[in-house]
C-alpha cells in the first residue's frame, strides 16, 4: 500500500495540487458527475485546498467556490476556474452560516473532506468524525438548494449505518464510495447524497 500512497502523492505534486486527496474527489466526480459548470460549491474542511481547486476547475469561471477550514488555505485558482473565497472559521461557530451567506446565500453542492485530529483509537476517531459529519449535514440542510448534492468523508463506526439511513430520507440517491486512492485498511469512506429534498422551515432535523 505504500507504493499506492506514494503514487498519488507524486501525482499530486506533478499536477500541482497541495494534497493527494484531490484524486478521491476526482474519482467520485468522474463516476457520478455531481459537479457541473456554473455550480456554486461550499467546501468544508478545505485545507490545504486541493478539493476547492478541483471544484473551481470543474464549475468554471461562471461558478463560485467557498472553502472553509480552521487553517488558512490561500491557494491561487487555476486559469479558467471559478473564484474561490477562502474562509478561516470553525463551522460550529454561531455566526458561521451567517458569514457564509454574506458570500453566497445558498449552494448547489456541499463537499467535505473534514476529519478530526486522529487519536489512534478507531472508536474515538469514528465518534469524533461523526460529530463533524453531522455538523456538515446540519449546514447542508440550511444552505443546499433543492436537488443539490452533498459528499462527505466519514470514518466508519457504530453510528455509520444510521447516518446513511438518515441521508436516504434527505436525498433521492445515496452512495457509499471507497475511492481507489484511499488505503484499503482505512475505515475512511465517502458518502454521496444526490437530489436534496429541501425541507420547509420547521419540518424537522437531520434524523
Amino acid at each position: 500500500m505504500r507504493k499506492v500512497r506514494d503514487y498519488y502523492a507524486q501525482k499530486a505534486k506533478k499536477d500541482k495540487y497541495p494534497a493527494r486527496s484531490i484524486y478521491k474527489l476526482e474519482e467520485a466526480q468522474q463516476k457520478y458527475n455531481f459537479l457541473r459548470r456554473g455550480d456554486s460549491v461550499l467546501d468544508i474542511g478545505c485545507y490545504p485546498g486541493s478539493w476547492s481547486l478541483f471544484a473551481a476547475e470543474v464549475v468554471g469561471p461562471k461558478g463560485v467556490v467557498v472553502g472553509v477550514d480552521l487553517q488558512e488555505a490561500d491557494q491561487v485558482p487555476r486559469p479558467d476556474s471559478a473564484k474561490i473565497h477562502w474562509m478561516c472559521q470553525d463551522i460550529r461557530d454561531e455566526d458561521f452560516v451567517k458569514n457564509v451567506r454574506r458570500i453566497r446565500p445558498s449552494f448547489r453542492v456541499l463537499i467535505s473532506d473534514i476529519a478530526p485530529k486522529t487519536t489512534g483509537s478507531r472508536w474515538t476517531d469514528a465518534q469524533q468524525s461523526m460529530i463533524l459529519v453531522e455538523e456538515t449535514l446540519r449546514i447542508a440542510e440550511m444552505l443546499l438548494l433543492p436537488k443539490g448534492h452533498y459528499i462527505v468523508k466519514v470514518f466508519q463506526g457504530e453510528d455509520f449505518p444510521d447516518f446513511v439511513q438518515g441521508l436516504k430520507k434527505r436525498f433521492d440517491m445515496v452512495k457509499v464510495i471507497k475511492p481507489d486512492s484511499s488505503r484499503v485498511e482505512s475505515r475512511e469512506v465517502f458518502v454521496l447524497g444526490m437530489g436534496f429534498k429541501k425541507q420547509p422551515p420547521g419540518a424537522g432535523g437531520t434524523k
